[in-house]
């Protein structure tokens, strides 16, 4: 017997926003002596503080920023806001598995985006 699980919804999120939802469930889970943190959850918040480096509403300004460009979806605006890359050898990771490849020009431009919140 096969159990599936239907997709609601789906959203993206930056690494930031998720912390932001981790810490009220940890929050949650800190009120209840009962209930313990599993260890999944507790790696979870562990990735999630060590890799936020920005403000909720900064990384959803900078996604917001960075989606008026051309070039940038939104799964590839969130990849970048996660990331943060500082030179154009890491931005060109985000961007190996597209079909077309970036100026330098463009590059430069998300760059100089990201450098006014990083």
């Amino acid at each position: 017997m096969t159990i599936f699980k239907e997709k609601i919804s789906e959203e993206y999120l930056t690494v930031s926003e998720t912390k932001e939802l981790l810490s009220e469930v940890e929050a949650e889970r800190a009120e209840d002596p009962d209930r313990e943190m599993r260890y999944e959850l507790a790696r979870a918040i562990e990735h999630a503080n060590r890799f936020a480096v920005l403000e909720p509403e900064e990384s959803r300004e900078l996604v917001t920023e960075l989606q008026e460009l051309d070039k940038v979806d939104e799964s590839t605006a969130y990849k970048i806001t996660n990331l943060l890359p500082q030179d154009r050898d890491e931005l060109r990771t985000v961007y190996a598995k597209e079909r077309y490849s970036l100026s330098g020009d463009e590059l430069d431009t998300i760059l100089d985006i990201v450098a006014k919140y990083a």
